[in-house]
């Protein structure tokens, strides 16, 4: 079987580099092409995958020109995601965006129209949808271990957008202050702030283990730094019919929850009619309470299964099999947490509570 032919778009997100990694260690697919407009951005990229440099390109077309690809990997910066969707669609090719979803929802239902005027699937990735911790609390969830889950919290973020590079190579203190004035995290109009860059992850993932539950309304607010225009701490109360959820967003948290988790824990706790279930990032174990076990006792995470160990091979596994990708990465489930993140914006903008928005 030809192998899958994968074009990265953009490499405004450090996750690019991640993503071009997968790629690169699956069996049956190849990095046929990278696309970003500054040469410098891709360097690290191309050279820890050995990019022959007829694949390396700083202009669109030029590199779009040089298909066949099976697939495009889209990481530009926020508020370009609808824009380069619609320019991607044109070219028979899967696309496969790396979050947040959309800047807001409108920018979201054009990405999905593109789309759905082609046979090609528009992917939505969550890294954490990824981790162990997650996915086995969501087994034991829809397994009904704690009852009916009634509340969802989530609290996550990291020390700051521009301190780790892909494959989290950490930049310096010094380094970060000096991009901080010409990074697009930190610009309102290019999508930046931690409530999109965080949100979406409580909010989709929210909305997969509510089983696409909607609140009926958002109440958030946002810390206001001076000298800096977007958010860097965002608490949103969602209300739903069973009760109240949390979903709170941090840059600046004490350590990475990928190297030690800093105290508030990042992850996620659940409440359920007949038990909680504690869920922190990147853990070997969860933390559960019952009504017949009331006390508090772990339970190692399950690892995950051949074809769903990491994003790529679970959608490369989708499309060989030609069947649509499920949950957090499906469009539809991901528009209902677009508009969840929508309402929070402006709430936290008009300081009050308001009903979600269509």
């Amino acid at each position: 079987m030809a192998k899958f032919r994968i074009v990265g778009i953009s490499f405004d997100h450090m996750h690019m580099g991640d993503l071009l990694r997968m790629v690169h260690d699956h069996p049956d697919a190849e990095i046929a092409g990278i696309f970003d407009p500054d040469w410098d951005k891709m360097k690290a990229a191309a050279t820890a995958f050995s990019v022959p440099e007829d694949r390396i390109f700083t202009d669109f077309d030029t590199c779009m020109a040089a298909e066949p690809y099976d697939m495009a990997i889209l990481c530009v910066a926020t508020a370009q995601h609808a824009e380069y969707t619609e320019r991607l669609a044109s070219y028979d090719l899967h696309v496969f965006v790396e979050k947040p979803f959309a800047a807001s929802s409108d920018d979201a239902r054009r990405m999905m129209a593109a789309m759905y005027r082609t046979d090609k699937q528009l992917i939505i990735n969550w890294p954490l949808r990824w981790v162990e911790s997650h996915v086995t609390a969501k087994r034991l969830i829809d397994e009904g271990m704690i009852g009916n889950l009634r509340e969802v919290h989530f609290y996550d973020g990291n020390r700051g957008p521009l301190y780790h590079l892909a494959d989290k190579v950490e930049v310096t203190p010094d380094e970060v202050e000096r991009q901080k004035p010409n990074s697009w995290w930190y610009k309102r109009a290019s999508g930046g702030g931690s409530l999109l860059d965080y949100l979406g992850y409580g909010a989709t993932l929210g909305t997969w283990y509510l089983g696409g539950k909607e609140p009926i309304e958002v109440t958030c607010t946002v810390d206001e730094t001076p000298g800096i225009e977007v958010d860097q701490h965002a608490i949103a109360v969602c209300r739903y019919e069973t009760g109240l959820s949390k979903m709170e967003t941090r840059w600046g948290t004490f350590t990475d929850p990928w190297t030690t988790q800093p105290q508030p824990t990042c992850g996620f706790v659940f409440v359920g009619t007949d038990g909680t279930i504690s869920s922190p990032d990147y853990a070997d174990h969860i933390t559960v309470q019952t009504r017949t076990r009331p006390d508090r006792h772990e339970i190692p995470v399950t690892p995950l299964p051949l074809g769903e160990r990491n994003a790529i091979e679970y959608v490369l596994d989708c499309i060989s099999r030609e069947v649509p990708v499920k949950g957090p990465l499906d469009p539809a489930l991901c528009l209902t947490a677009q508009r969840i993140v929508d309402t929070a914006l402006r709430s936290a903008y008009e300081k009050r509570t308001l009903r979600l928005l269509a």
